[in-house]
């Protein structure tokens, strides 16, 4: 993890800070940028998320599924986290929090989206950053590639279904046509985009694919930053008359953390997994595609949304509580390791 992805957090922080502070000096130019819409889809924010997403999902070698069967019993436990526990436990978790504790204290008009940001969270596993908390726990690379490789190809195929019957359970009218539109165009086609240039530039080479993700690694985190900056420019308002907000919104996603990876590692142990595999899927089973969340908010319910705060809250906490699921790995490898 280089310096600017391990201070992730506080460069989070100050987007927000300069993202409220422009919103509410100069709305002007947040509400024309909001404007330039195209099919629900808005053009800016859609051009910075596959700056996002694309570099990343070329990290990602779908050959590499082959390599499933060798862990297959840590493939299995992260991929029934992923699919049957978590989406389900983080609307169990928005529905006891934001419905029911926190509600005297929240927007009543937006409690329904909040719990949308949540759900689309929470379906959406992490596949980037995984690289990042496998290599910090000394986890398996092939495992953690080959996991990664078949949660997109499930994604391709599950996130919209999934966040649809969420949805659908928590009473909120599902947009089919915007939610399919945007699986279309911030999963399929970037997958599309981003194996047909892999594969470009592994025919120059190994190096011209790390010289490629090295030059887009920082422009990826950049447009992050940006995407950010205009999310909480449009929600300023709302944050300088609730800054409890957000507060409120990272306990249930905390939870869920620590929850989902505490479950992984528990039943990785149960079946016999090696350490280095259990501690990438414990972490896997966690971690959020946090990039995904925000475009699929956006493009659901807007930038002014609860929804679109509620995902941008995970991308605030997601560096600090995963780097402390690190160190909880990393400190337990003897109990794990135990026959206890």
């Amino acid at each position: 993890m280089n310096l600017f992805e391990r201070f992730l957090t506080l460069w989070v922080a100050l987007c927000i800070v300069a993202g409220v502070a422009l919103g509410h000096f100069l709305p002007g130019p947040f509400q024309a940028i909001g404007r330039l819409e195209l099919a629900q889809v808005n053009l800016p924010v859609a051009l910075l998320i596959w700056l996002m997403i694309i570099p990343m999902l070329l990290k990602i070698d779908f050959g590499a599924l082959h390599q499933v069967k060798e862990h297959w019993k840590g493939v299995g436990v992260t991929l029934f986290i992923n699919w049957g526990v978590k989406p389900f436990s983080m609307a169990l978790l928005g529905w006891i929090f934001v419905s029911h504790l926190f509600k005297p204290y929240l927007p009543a008009d937006q409690i329904d989206s909040y719990i949308a940001g949540l759900i689309l969270l929470a379906a959406a596993p992490c596949t980037a950053m995984v690289f990042v908390w496998s290599n910090l726990t000394n986890g398996e690379p092939h495992f953690t590639l080959s996991q990664v490789a078949v949660n997109d190809l499930i994604m391709v195929f599950a996130f919209a279904p999934i966040v649809g019957l969420l949805l659908g359970l928590s009473s909120i009218t599902v947009p089919w046509d915007t939610l399919l539109l945007s699986v279309m165009l911030y999963i399929v086609v970037p997958v599309i985009v981003a194996q047909a240039w892999r594969k470009a530039l592994l025919a120059r080479g190994l190096q011209a694919l790390a010289a490629t993700l090295a030059t887009l690694g920082p422009l990826s985190l950049v447009a992050l930053l940006t995407t950010l900056v205009l999310l909480f420019g449009f929600q300023g308002e709302q944050i300088i008359a609730q800054p409890m907000v957000i507060a409120m919104l990272a306990v249930p996603i905390t939870i869920q953390v620590y929850f989902n990876s505490g479950l992984a590692y528990w039943l990785n142990k149960r079946l016999g997994v090696a350490h280095c595999v259990a501690g990438p899927s414990a972490l896997i089973g966690a971690s959020n595609f946090f990039e995904l969340a925000v475009a699929a908010a956006i493009s659901l319910f807007g930038f002014q949304s609860g929804a679109a705060l509620a995902t941008v809250v995970g991308v605030l906490i997601e560096v600090p509580v995963m780097l402390s699921v690190v160190k909880i790995v990393n400190a337990s490898k003897g109990w794990y390791e135990s026959k206890v």
